[in-house]
């Protein structure tokens, strides 16, 4: 099975206000069409593990591949790219730009990315919220819907450049357990259906649990996986 996702002996310091060795020498590989949590303490260095792996901080030692493809290293305007077709992202808060419609705010990563139509995009966009059970809500503002409706409207977001991987930080971490239980589902319907990898930060023990690997961290080590 191919590797989606790999880390080699990552490095993370903090400088300031005095030098910190915030992530030590980890590894670890998400396979293609693996669901993956990684759960620890808060101040374990997860979130600044997510940052490192979906490219967005580029100040660490060792080495990152995605597709089996070295990314340490590359130029900025490269990640961006990379990450905008490779990476999908849901946070904890849905970052949904509430004057924008539903499809405006799915259809925002592919006009960047710029490699389809307008059209094309707004088809794609479309069938992202027919597959996740909101393409009623498509022309309504952001602002207008309720806080389950925006995680899935991020999930869509995440999802329109068709990615390799889909990275969540806590992305259940702002819901009732109502809306969390359908986020998990969406996940599970995403690496059953489409063979998606998943990589999710969680402290929900009763999500992690239920994915096919749990990535245990502490004092920015990994400590079973």
């Amino acid at each position: 099975m191919s590797i989606v996702l790999e880390a080699k002996n990552i490095n993370k310091y903090f400088k300031k206000p005095v030098l910190f060795h915030v992530l030590k020498n980890l590894n670890f590989k998400v396979k293609t069409g693996e669901f993956a949590s990684i759960m620890g303490k808060s101040g374990s260095g997860k979130s600044t593990l997510l940052y490192i792996l979906s490219t967005m901080d580029t100040d660490y030692e060792g080495q990152l591949f995605l597709n089996e493809e070295l990314v340490t290293g590359k130029p900025n305007t490269l990640l961006s790219r990379i990450r905008n077709k490779h990476i999908g992202f849901v946070f904890q808060f849905h970052y949904l730009l509430s004057e924008f419609s539903v499809l405006e705010n799915v259809m925002l990563p592919a006009k960047k990315l710029g490699v389809k139509s307008h059209s094309e995009i707004e088809y794609d966009a479309m069938e992202k919220l027919k597959m996740l059970k909101i393409d009623q809500l498509a022309k309504k503002r952001a602002s207008r819907i309720s806080g389950g409706e925006k995680q899935r409207v991020a999930i869509a977001r995440a999802l329109i450049n068709n990615p390799s991987v889909l990275m969540g930080d806590e992305p259940t971490g702002n819901l009732d357990s109502y809306n969390a239980e359908n986020v998990f589902q969406i996940f599970k319907q995403l690496k059953e259906d489409q063979g998606l990898s998943l990589l999710v930060v969680t402290h929900d023990i009763d999500f992690a649990k239920r994915t096919d690997r749990i990535i245990q961290m502490e004092d920015g080590q990994i400590i079973n996986q």
